[in-house]
């Protein structure tokens, strides 16, 4: 493996689905990354993914992560497989960026974790909202302290979903709902700004296959602060976010978790706005975080940490815990 800045890095991808195509195709937007592996249990689609995107095509995993020229594996397969995925990979040496949610539960995030410590390799959850400008942007606004203390934060994700026939949604086999797929955002946003909530309390409606179609949840902080988060997957909301202070409040225009303009409106009057000049998916930044930190030979990133990530983890376990929902798989 090259640790010359000037050379492409080199991803492997782990499952060549739609999530995987978008960050292929968002890496063409910047220089120094390239395709160089696809793995699939099917070869054919490995093939095809390969056709668009390039690189070696391989119908195993095994193979992928054994390429010696994969400077590291991106993960985009469906979150029930990350552990097992993720695992195999570290253990062959391999940096992983995986695809959030990280896992199914906090105990399958640590024992990624503990992989990736074992074995002297980076791990990185791939929320990638994370890493975006205007991410970058809230948490400099946040920490500057013109809100003053943050008393309470909104933001919701919804999106009609529930009845599009997509497998993993539905599915509980599939770990489907929408709290995993879709409420990941609101819950890491308001973990980024606020931390591990004091008190959890949580509702939800469940499909006929016992899968949660919408959540809404209030988490309280020990500093009095407030969370209000809400997800679905049967109908389309605003998907925007707010987040007050005693001086004022920010809020994130549609989708909020996506590039978007934004605005700090203060008690004062004043409006001081943040317009969106972004181009692409916003899939990139995340990218060139991992390669920045495999070249520096750090095992995890400042933006998003392994306890922060396994926090989140358990913050999303204790939810499911209230709202019955549970999947065969687990014990």
């Amino acid at each position: 493996m090259s640790n010359s800045g000037s050379e492409k890095f080199s991803w492997g991808i782990c499952g060549p689905g739609g999530i995987a195509r978008a960050f292929a195709q968002d890496l063409t937007l910047m220089q120094g990354h390239t395709i160089g592996a696809v793995g699939s249990r099917s070869l054919e689609n490995a093939q095809k993914f390969a056709t668009t995107f390039g690189g070696t095509a391989y119908g195993s995993y095994e193979e992928l992560v054994a390429d010696p020229t994969i400077d590291a594996i991106y993960v985009a397969t469906p979150h029930p497989a990350h552990h097992d995925n993720v695992i195999l990979a570290l253990n062959a040496g391999k940096p992983v960026l995986c695809e959030k949610p990280f896992s199914v539960n906090a105990v399958q995030a640590q024992s990624m974790i503990d992989a990736a410590a074992r074995n002297g390799v980076a791990l990185m959850e791939a929320m990638w909202a994370r890493f975006l400008p205007h991410y970058a942007k809230v948490r400099e606004i946040v920490d500057s302290g013109v809100l003053g203390p943050i008393l309470s934060i909104h933001a919701d994700h919804g999106q009609r979903l529930a009845d599009q026939g997509i497998v993993r949604l539905i599915e509980p086999d599939l770990a489907g709902g929408a709290l995993l797929d879709l409420g990941i955002y609101p819950v890491s946003f308001a973990h980024m700004i606020l931390g591990t909530p004091a008190h959890i309390t949580s509702q939800a409606v469940m499909t006929d296959k016992g899968v949660d179609a919408q959540t809404s949840m209030i988490f309280t902080y020990e500093n009095g602060a407030q969370a209000v988060l809400t997800t679905t997957m049967i109908e389309q909301t605003p998907c925007r976010a707010v987040v007050a202070g005693l001086n004022g409040w920010l809020e994130i225009d549609r989708t909020f978790y996506n590039p978007a303009a934004m605005r700090v409106v203060l008690n004062d009057g004043s409006t001081t706005e943040y317009p969106n000049n972004y181009n692409g998916h916003g899939l990139r930044e995340q990218a060139e975080t991992f390669k920045q930190l495999v070249r520096s030979r750090k095992l995890e990133s400042e933006i998003l940490t392994w306890k922060a990530t396994v926090e989140i983890m358990k913050t999303l376990d204790t939810v499911r815990e209230q709202i019955g929902l549970k999947y065969p798989f687990e014990n």
